[in-house]
């Protein structure tokens, strides 16, 4: 198996209710997806048609949250970290390596 690199990134730290959400992605380097960048700068239905392309070639995706409870009890940045530490353990394998979208890590055990 080659080296799986895991990226991850969040969504829903703007509102002011709700969960943080975050994504774990490995991406299969065989199958390439054209488009991918900021999700800001693309339109809801290139966003849209993108996750469904990611879902459909990754190698792994998952999700991980953390609730309006965990970000009031944690802060904000902590249940972010919380929600992206949730989401790679939750891709079923150990990536070799997992690169972060923003310049804090969660406090975990993969290299990054």
């Amino acid at each position: 198996m080659h080296n799986l690199i895991a990226g991850v990134d969040e969504v829903g730290r703007g509102p002011l209710v709700g969960d943080v959400v975050t994504a774990a992605v490995v991406l299969d380097p065989a199958k390439p997806i054209k488009g991918l960048t900021d999700s800001k700068k693309l339109s809801e239905k290139k966003r849209n048609a993108l996750s469904e392309e990611i879902k459909a070639k990754a190698l792994y995706w998952s999700i991980g949250r953390a609730s309006p409870e965990e970000i009031d009890k944690l802060n904000i940045l902590h249940a972010t970290m919380l929600a992206m530490t949730r989401a790679v353990d939750a891709l079923g394998v150990t990536p070799n390596f997992v690169r972060v979208d923003g310049n804090r890590l969660p406090a975990w055990n993969y290299p990054s």
